[in-house]
């Protein structure tokens, strides 16, 4: 028993170290994407929406790549695929034309695709082995040497673009787009390793017969209208990153680093966040959506450099705790045959209104300032009650 569990902690391990190169490579790129996408000629209105439409891609699509990866069982075929197409679309942005930012959104579409396919399948071989160290935990190591590599990836950058002349030409774009190839092939070399190293995950969860399923009776419901409001309110870092580009309050070569302070952030709140859950439960979610909330105001209602790092960083506890606790809730509900497919159905439901929340925030922007920041923290602070009401149900699954 205690081989297995030392197996489980290798294998998320390696899987962290995957997703460590593919965030260092897709984190990287979508730190720079606002001012990029603004040197091309995109408007607000288009970045918004853009970013918007690919997390609503992103996670959308899962619901039916998520069934297919239940229905086939083939989890490592979809990861692959997945991580296969992210090698194509992160450095064909290098080879972008003056004032192509259509063509430019396309790939950052393609891009998120290529999540959408190995999401589902990429989590859940992670779940068959957070079900044996604690889903908390599980996810949470995993996020955090995810958030190892979404931190490296704009450091790298801001070196890149600091050494080039300060990110204002579209050539010192196209090398960083260049040299994140080169993590994405890194990051597809050690998945094809870990497939041959382990190629049945599966056998880490003994859930199979515990009778978990899918839970769509009101506290099911409950919990997914209050990631949808989450999701409305919480703004994508390409519109954050447009507006320090418009305000001028910094030069463009520090947006990435800003980013990657969030990552680092986010790494910390995750492990913290994740060992919370297995501790106290949903509880856990509520107190890092609180305290993220407020970070709105001290990005778009201040002129403050200290404001707009403060900000910066609850940002990224919010992100840590999206890509850590929303997990574990969804494997503690689920048994292992049906994973993917309740991955796949949480998820649809998180980038639709990721979606109309990026759209109508990035539309408003050229309006009033004070309307975004009302939109995004009422929207989050919104969904603490509802949190609160399911807290007793997802602590007895």
């Amino acid at each position: 028993m205690e081989n297995k569990r030392k197996s489980a902690y290798y294998f998320i391990l390696l899987f962290g170290v995957i997703s460590l190169f593919s965030d260092l490579t897709h984190e990287g790129a979508r730190s720079i994407l606002g001012p990029y996408l603004a040197l091309l000629g995109a408007s607000a209105a288009a970045i918004g929406f853009v970013s918007g439409l690919g997390e609503f891609i992103g996670y959308a699509l899962r619901i039916v790549t998520g069934f297919i990866s239940d229905k086939t069982k083939k989890y490592w075929t979809m990861a692959v695929i997945g991580y296969g197409i992210n090698i194509i679309a992160i450095p064909f942005l290098a080879f972008v034309p003056e004032n192509g930012w259509v063509y430019a959104c396309g790939l950052i579409l393609l891009e998120r695709f290529g999540k959408a396919i190995r999401n589902p399948a990429k989590s859940t071989l992670v779940s068959f082995a957070a079900s044996e160290v604690g889903p908390g935990k599980g996810f949470a190591l995993q996020e955090a040497l995810d958030q190892i590599g979404a931190f490296s990836g704009p450091m790298i950058l801001f070196i890149i673009l600091t050494l080039k002349g300060a990110g204002t030409e579209k050539d010192d774009y196209a090398i960083c787009f260049l040299a994140l190839g080169i993590t994405a092939i890194l990051a597809l070399a050690i998945l094809l390793m870990a497939k041959k190293i382990y190629p049945h995950p599966e056998n880490f969860d003994s859930s199979a017969g515990d009778g978990k399923k899918m839970s769509f009776d009101k506290s099911f419901w409950f919990y997914m209208a209050a990631i949808s409001m989450i999701a409305v309110g919480f703004i994508d870092f390409p519109l954050i990153a447009f507006h320090f580009t418009k305000v001028n309050i910094m030069p463009n070569n520090y947006i990435p680093l800003l980013y990657a302070a969030a990552m680092g952030i986010d790494a910390v709140a995750a492990l913290y966040f994740g060992w919370l859950y297995d501790k106290k439960g949903i509880k856990s979610l509520i107190a890092a959506i609180f305290i993220s909330a407020f970070f709105a105001p001290f990005i778009f209602l201040s002129g403050s450099k200290v404001s707009i790092i403060i900000g910066v960083l609850l940002w990224g506890i919010g992100m840590g705790a999206h890509e850590s606790i929303l997990k574990a809730v969804v494997t503690s509900l689920t048994g292992k045959d049906k994973r993917a497919t309740a991955f796949g159905i949480f998820n649809t439901g998180f980038g639709a209104f990721w979606f109309a929340g990026s759209w109508i925030l990035g539309y408003i922007y050229n309006i009033s300032l004070p309307v975004i920041v009302i939109i995004s923290m009422a929207f989050q602070l919104l969904s603490l009650p509802l949190l609160f009401k399911i807290r007793n149900e997802v602590k007895k699954s």
